[in-house]
């Protein structure tokens, strides 16, 4: 049963912040047989997917909360946890902060050598290392011991866990990273006020379709997921945590869990795409919510054709087919979505449209000056926002560099138009400077190969600059039962524009194993980059 008026009180409570949303949710008087959490591995002899109630998870918070003391932890520890599962990836969040200590959220894909460094760097207090991982750390130095598994820290007595620490707003709260598209990800930090700046704005709104029963396909290491779980018991809604994010898992679980939204990244999306989703019982779904990088038009054509969604009509409040997708753009360092644009199956603003900005956000476009250029305009995206991170850990030079003029530069180029909206045009890193005041990019000629070739599910453009010009490569997915034989190239030149199609060298059919990824499933194009001059030397 709800508390009547408790989004209210937390959006208004100066001291709520992403370090004691638990506790704080049941001092306001939550039901503590109310949803708490929901996990897909079994935990504390329980099996997976049982729902724990908001009091069992406190109670499987502060049996850990007590073992890590006992292992030492203290407020302000920085403790790296390196696990697969989400229950050892959240509740060691949650059991951490509840001491005041930083955990340092990493993700279970991360190369043992990287992760290694990632640590090192870190310069943390203690490790919490899963069995897999804990094996594959051993024999690298990382500045830090190995405290113990996430999975035995439940073995503590609830009872003796005591209060939980008092977080000032700005204490650092969590630790996540970054893709690591070149290497070593970047350790972002998040503070106690910094994290929850979404969340309070949102629980000062009427709450949203789709965010009663929540399933999480979002990385769960990764500051997006922090999010979610605290909205989550905000709202006091149903939330089920996925440890993997592939299409199959995510459909399987849709169709088994019934949930009414489902919040992932877009590279979950396109794994989707390569389904006939019309073969599934996907009805229960009324939203889906991008974050991350922002997702292609086809892609979310296909998501919006499945389940249904409310809207209003002369006769009240009507259940109508099809469902919603509300695209945006966010990254760790970001702290939640900048954007946000809702697609339905009747809209059709795409085009790497991204919307307009939430409203705790001000956001320009910026010249390397610091100028703001206007509307149509290609510039770099800078941003200003409460739910900004504090800056890189122990990497005050990456941090001050990615400031101008009192903003934070995302690395995105995008452009505006009359109206305020927003457009995604590329990473700068993967545009390529052609000279002559020209620039192309990657994202949006992917963009429009994927809208030119219905067969084609997925879609990865590399541009390479050099002295003799630019040279591109279309790397192609395709549906299963399309043509392999045809020979594409002048369909996805004429999508291309004449300016890229120009540059074309080749396309290439490939499959989604064949890509170089980072562990949040991002393609690495500076790897394909360095392929692709590789073969031009040799």
């Amino acid at each position: 049963m709800k508390t009547r008026g408790l989004r209210g009180k937390l959006a208004a409570d100066p001291q709520i912040g992403a370090g004691n949303v638990l506790t704080t949710v049941l001092a306001h008087g939550a039901d503590p047989d109310g949803p708490g959490l929901t996990f897909d591995t079994a935990f504390d002899g329980y099996p997976a997917e049982h729902p724990l109630t908001l009091g069992e998870l406190d109670a499987r918070v502060r049996a850990r909360a007590v073992r890590l003391r006992e292992l030492g932890v203290q407020p302000r520890d920085p403790i790296a946890v390196w696990a697969t599962s989400a229950a050892d990836i959240v509740l060691s969040y949650l059991a951490l902060t509840r001491l005041g200590a930083i955990p340092a959220l990493m993700n279970g894909k991360m190369r043992v050598e990287i992760a290694a460094e990632y640590i090192r760097r870190l310069r943390a207090a203690g490790v919490l290392a899963d069995a897999e991982h804990a094996a594959a750390l051993a024999g690298h130095e990382l500045g830090a011991p190995i405290i113990g598994q996430p999975a035995d820290l439940g073995a503590g007595d609830p009872a003796a866990a005591g209060p939980a620490y008092r977080h000032d707003q700005s204490d650092p709260v969590v630790i996540t990273h970054t893709s690591g598209t070149t290497g070593v990800p970047k350790s972002v930090l998040h503070s106690h006020a910094s994290l929850f700046a979404a969340t309070r704005h949102l629980l000062s709104m009427p709450q949203a379709q789709g965010t009663r029963r929540i399933l999480n396909a979002l990385p769960a290491p990764h500051t997006a997921t922090v999010l979610m779980v605290n909205q989550a018991l905000g709202n006091q809604a149903e939330f089920f945590a996925l440890s993997a994010q592939d299409g199959a898992t995510v459909l399987d679980a849709i169709q088994r869990w019934k949930p009414d939204g489902v919040f992932g990244f877009s590279v979950t999306w396109a794994e989707l795409a390569r389904y006939d989703l019309s073969g599934y019982d996907l009805e229960s779904v009324r939203l889906w919510f991008n974050t991350g990088d922002c997702s292609h038009e086809p892609h979310v054509r296909r998501l919006v054709a499945v389940g249904s969604h409310d809207t209003m009509t002369r006769q009240g409040v009507t259940r109508v087919p099809g469902s919603v997708f509300i695209d945006g753009l966010g990254s760790s360092e970001m702290g939640h979505s900048m954007f946000h644009i809702t697609h339905r199956t009747g809209t059709d603003r795409y085009d790497r449209c991204v919307g307009r900005p939430y409203q705790f956000v001000d956001a320009v476009v910026l010249d390397l000056d610091g100028n703001r250029l206007p509307p149509g305009q290609v510039g770099w995206l800078g941003i200003d926002s409460p739910t900004l991170f504090r800056g890189y850990w122990n990497d005050s030079v990456t941090t001050y560099r990615s400031r101008l003029a009192g903003y934070y530069l995302t690395g995105d180029l995008v452009c505006t138009d009359s109206e305020g909206r927003f457009y995604h045009l590329d990473r700068a890193v993967d545009s390529v400077d052609a000279g002559d005041g020209r620039r192309f990019y990657t994202a949006l000629s992917e963009e429009r190969v994927l809208a030119a070739c219905p067969e084609v599910t997925d879609c990865t453009v590399v541009m390479v600059g050099g002295p003799d010009g630019v040279v591109t490569d279309v790397l192609l997915e395709l549906a299963a039962g399309a043509d392999r034989a045809e020979d594409r190239t002048e369909r996805v030149r004429a999508a291309l524009g004449a300016d890229v199609g120009a540059t074309l060298r080749r396309v290439v059919l490939i499959n989604s194993e064949d890509l170089p990824v980072t562990v949040t499933g991002k393609v690495r194009k500076v790897a394909l980059r360095e392929k692709h001059l590789a073969e031009s030397t040799s």
